[in-house]
C-alpha cells in the first residue's frame, strides 16, 4: 500500500464535524482519481461502465450535504445531526445499483459515528463496519458473494478480529490495527476475482468492491492521522462495454437481467417498502433498497418498465424517478460517439476561476465562468450546468486546481451523453487556466485546439503564497499559524515570515529551469508591497523576463505565480 506520509487534516479519528469532512472528502478524491478505471472494471451485473461514477455521485452528494453545513466557529453543531444530513443524502444523491449499497455502508458507519465520542479505536470502527456490512447486505434482494457485500464484511471481520483482547499478548498499536484491516480487506478484494466466474473470465475485480476499499482506506487514514499513498487502481484497455457476461442464473450468480433500470425516492412505512420489495422482486432482479425509516430509495432492473412503473405507483409516490434502457445504456458504452448535436454549434471555454479580477478578465474573452469558492470545489451539477448553459456543440473545460480536475471530468461523461463533444484539460492553478486561455483559437479544429491549449498549460509552471492556519509537519518542515508557506507544483518548499522573501524564493524556484513570462494574480488580502518586491528581484536576478500583473481578488491566496 505504499509509502506513509504525515496527514494534515486535523484530528484522528471520526469525532467531529471537521473530522467527518476530511474523510468524505479524501474519499471522494480517491473515487474521483480512480472512476474511470473503476469503470471499467465494471462487468457485474450487467458491463455498463458506470460503476465508478455511480459510486462518485453518491459520495459527492453526501459530500455535498457535508460542506453546505456551518458547525460555527467552535465547531458546536451536534455530531449526530451533521449525520443525518449525510444519511439524508446519501439515500435522496443514490445512483445504481454500486450507489445504493454504498449509501447504506455510509449510513451505516454514520450511526455509529453519531454516538459519542464518534470512531475513536479499534472497538468503534469494527461497531462501524458492521453495521456498514449488515445496512448494505440487508438492502439486497439475493446477496451474492464476490461483490461489495464480501469487502465490506470482510473489513468488518477483520476490524473485529483485532477488537478482540488478547490474553497475555503484547498491546498492539491502533495504526498497526488499522493497517491489518486494510490488508485483510485488499486482500478480499483481490480474491472477487475467483468467487465470481463473471469476474475470472474477464480477469477482473469487482468494480463496486474496488470503490469500498477507497473508500474505507480514507476511513483508516483518517483515523490513524498517516494519510498513506497508495497504488492506482488497475482499469482495464478495453472498455467494460466490449465484454458481454454470458448469463449464469443456473451457477447462482450473473443473473438474466431485466432491459431496464429502473430507480426513484419515495416516502412510505416500513410495511409498504415490504409489499414493494416482494413486487418488485418478482418482476426483476438487482433490487436495491436503501433507507429507513420512512425514507427509500430504489433500484431494480426489470423488463416491462411501464407495467412497473403502474405497480409501483399503485403502493408508493415515487420522485426522482429515473429509467434507463440498459442495452442502449451499454452499446452507447461501446461506442463513446457524439450525438443529438444538430442544435448545437460552435465552441464553448468553462473554467473555475476564485476572485472578481480575474472573473472579468476570462468572461471578456467569453469564458463561461464556474464561481469557485474558498471552502470547497465546485459539485459535478455546476460544473455541468455550466457546459450545457450555452448549449455549444464543443467545450473545452479548465479546472483550475488539482480537487477539482476528477469532478470535471464526471461532469464531462454526463454531458457526453447528452451529446456535447467534451474534453477536459487538467489545469491545477489559474496561471495555468489562463495561459490555455490565451491560446485558444475557436477557429481551430477541436483536437488542435485541445492539444494546443494542454501543451501551453503543461508548460506554465506554477506556485503560490498563502498563510498557515494550524500547526503542521510539512515537506519544508514543521509551520505554525502565522507562517507564510511558499508551494511550487502544489508542494510547500518554504516556510518564512516575509510575504515578499517567500514569494521571491518562490519565483527564483519556479524560474530555474528558465522562463521568459511571469505571470502574478494578485489576491483580496494581498500587501501592494509584495508585487514590488517581486518586481524588483526579477528585475535584478533574471533581466529579460517581463511580469505581468493581475488584481485577482482571490482569498486565501495573496499571490499566484506562473512562469512560461
Amino acid at each position: 500500500m505504499g509509502e506513509h506520509a504525515a496527514d494534515e487534516s486535523g484530528a484522528l479519528g471520526i469525532v467531529d464535524v471537521p473530522s467527518v469532512r476530511s474523510w468524505l472528502s479524501a474519499a471522494l478524491g480517491a473515487l474521483g482519481e480512480s472512476r474511470s478505471a473503476i469503470d471499467s472494471l465494471n462487468v457485474f451485473p450487467i458491463a455498463d461502465g458506470d460503476t465508478g461514477t455511480n459510486m462518485f455521485l453518491t459520495l459527492e452528494a453526501c459530500w455535498e450535504a457535508a460542506a453546505q453545513v456551518d458547525p460555527g466557529p467552535d465547531h458546536g453543531f451536534e455530531l449526530a445531526e451533521f449525520t443525518e444530513a449525510i444519511r439524508t443524502a446519501a439515500i435522496m444523491g443514490a445512483r445504481g445499483n454500486s450507489g445504493i449499497i454504498t449509501a447504506e455502508a455510509l449510513r451505516g458507519i454514520c450511526d455509529v459515528v453519531a454516538r459519542s465520542p464518534g470512531v475513536t479505536s479499534i472497538a468503534d470502527l469494527a461497531q462501524a463496519l458492521r453495521a456498514a456490512s449488515d445496512r448494505a447486505r440487508a438492502a439486497v434482494a439475493h446477496p451474492v458473494e464476490g461483490t461489495i457485500l464480501t469487502v465490506a464484511a470482510a473489513a468488518a471481520r477483520a476490524a473485529e478480529e483485532q477488537a478482540r483482547e488478547q490474553p497475555g499478548g503484547e498491546p498492539v498499536a491502533l495504526r498497526d490495527q488499522l493497517l491489518r484491516v486494510s490488508q485483510a480487506m485488499h486482500q478480499a478484494l483481490a480474491s472477487t476475482t475467483e468467487q465470481l466466474a463473471v469476474l475470472s473470465r474477464a480477469g477482473v475485480v469487482d468494480a463496486g468492491a474496488q470503490g469500498l476499499v477507497l473508500i474505507y482506506d480514507a476511513l483508516l487514514d483518517q483515523m490513524s492521522g498517516v494519510r498513506r499513498r497508495h497504488a492506482p487502481v488497475e482499469g482495464r484497455s478495453t472498455h467494460p462495454g466490449d465484454y458481454e457476461a454470458p448469463h449464469d442464473r443456473d451457477r447462482g450468480e450473473a443473473a438474466k437481467t431485466g432491459d431496464f433500470e429502473v430507480m426513484f425516492w419515495c416516502q412510505a412505512a416500513g410495511e409498504t417498502i415490504d409489499r414493494l420489495r416482494r413486487m418488485l422482486d418478482a418482476r426483476g432482479d438487482s433490487l436495491v433498497i436503501s433507507g429507513g425509516p420512512d425514507q427509500w430509495s430504489v433500484h431494480v432492473h426489470v423488463n416491462d418498465a411501464g407495467d412497473t412503473i403502474e405497480a409501483v405507483h399503485d403502493l408508493v409516490r415515487a420522485k426522482n424517478l429515473r429509467v434507463t434502457h440498459l442495452p442502449s445504456q451499454a452499446q452507447a458504452a461501446r461506442e463513446r460517439t457524439v450525438s443529438d448535436v444538430s442544435l448545437r454549434t460552435g465552441r464553448g471555454v468553462v473554467a473555475q476561476v476564485h476572485g472578481p479580477g480575474v472573473r472579468s478578465l476570462v468572461e471578456e474573452a467569453g469564458v463561461t465562468v464556474v464561481a469557485g469558492r474558498p471552502d470547497r470545489r465546485p459539485s459535478t451539477s455546476e460544473i455541468l450546468a455550466a457546459v450545457s448553459s450555452d448549449g455549444h456543440e464543443e467545450v473545452v473545460v479548465l479546472p483550475s486546481d488539482a480537487d477539482t480536475i476528477p469532478v470535471a471530468e464526471v461532469a464531462a461523461e454526463q454531458a457526453r451523453g447528452q451529446g456535447v463533444r467534451v474534453s477536459v484539460i487538467p489545469t491545477r492553478s489559474i496561471v495555468q487556466t489562463l495561459t490555455a486561455i490565451a491560446v485558444h483559437d475557436p477557429q481551430a479544429r477541436f483536437d488542435d485546439a485541445v492539444v494546443t491549449m494542454a501543451d501551453a498549460a503543461r508548460a506554465t509552471r506554477y506556485g503560490a503564497i498563502t498563510v498557515a492556519t494550524k500547526e503542521a509537519l510539512t515537506s519544508a518542515g514543521r509551520c505554525q499559524v502565522g507562517n507564510v508557506l511558499g508551494l511550487v507544483e502544489g508542494d510547500i518548499v518554504e516556510i518564512g515570515s516575509d510575504p515578499g522573501d517567500v514569494a521571491v524564493a518562490v519565483v527564483n524556484r519556479l524560474m530555474s529551469s528558465g522562463g521568459e513570462l511571469v505571470t502574478a494574480v494578485v489576491g483580496a488580502d494581498a500587501d501592494p508591497g509584495v508585487v514590488d518586491h517581486v518586481r524588483v528581484c526579477i528585475a535584478r536576478d533574471h533581466p529579460g523576463v517581463d511580469i505581468d500583473v493581475i488584481e485577482g481578488g482571490q482569498p486565501l491566496w495573496p499571490l499566484i505565480v506562473g512562469v512560461e
